[in-house]
């Protein structure tokens, strides 16, 4: 049987409505998965604040934005000064945060979290959860704003559906479209540098 892995986003919940989802579906532990975690405009979701109301709550709290991440001080992550999901999942340091998953599991019941509302528009379900699923063999399910469950399926379906691609076709299996999906979504939801940090990476990366 799959072991069960959970994500959620903080979006703008307060914190009491965020630890009761959190307390519905016996979460023990959060991995948060921001770059940077802290929020201007939910500063209940600070690391520090964060970290003190879910402590209140038994709930464990561990930050794994370096290993986790949407962004990467790799420069081999970017191509025009865009992060590339499928290269920053190789790199040694991705693979070790999805180590630290898979061993923290057979001790909690955790869950992802980062920023954004929907899974479809963050990168803990077109980069984080994919590679879970693919490499851990584990089954995720999004912890909804509204309370209910998705399973990671069934919020690929969903994309499937916004992206207007078809399941499969008589050229594609459903692996390869479903590879085609997480590519353009990942295209359009993927940090981009500045200009100025930009072109240091464009400099950098510039064949010889």
């Amino acid at each position: 049987m799959k072991k069960s892995l959970f994500t959620i986003g903080h979006s703008t919940h307060p914190i009491h409505y965020f630890i009761a989802l959190l307390k519905a579906y016996e979460i023990t532990a959060v991995c948060d998965v921001r770059s940077g975690p802290y929020s201007r405009m939910n500063p209940q979701f600070n690391r520090e604040d964060l970290k003190k109301a879910l402590r209140e709550n038994r709930i464990s709290y561990v930050f794994m934005g370096k290993e986790l991440g949407a962004r990467s001080d790799d420069l081999c992550c970017y191509v025009h000064g865009k992060v590339q999901y499928d290269l920053l999942a190789q790199t040694e340091l991705f693979q070790h945060g999805l180590s630290r998953i898979q061993a923290g599991i057979e001790k909690y019941r955790i869950t992802l979290m980062c920023a954004e509302k929907d899974p479809l528009d963050c990168h803990r379900t077109i980069l984080v959860s994919r590679y879970l699923e693919e490499k851990l063999d584990l089954e995720v399910q999004h912890i909804l704003a509204n309370g209910q469950l998705e399973k990671h399926s069934d919020t690929m379906d969903r994309l499937l559906y916004n992206l207007k691609l078809p399941s499969q076709d008589i050229f594609r299996t459903h692996d390869v479209v479903l590879a085609d999906a997480y590519r353009i979504q990942g295209q359009k939801i993927a940090y981009t540098l500045n200009e100025q940090s930009q072109g240091k990476v464009e400099r950098w990366a510039a064949p010889v």
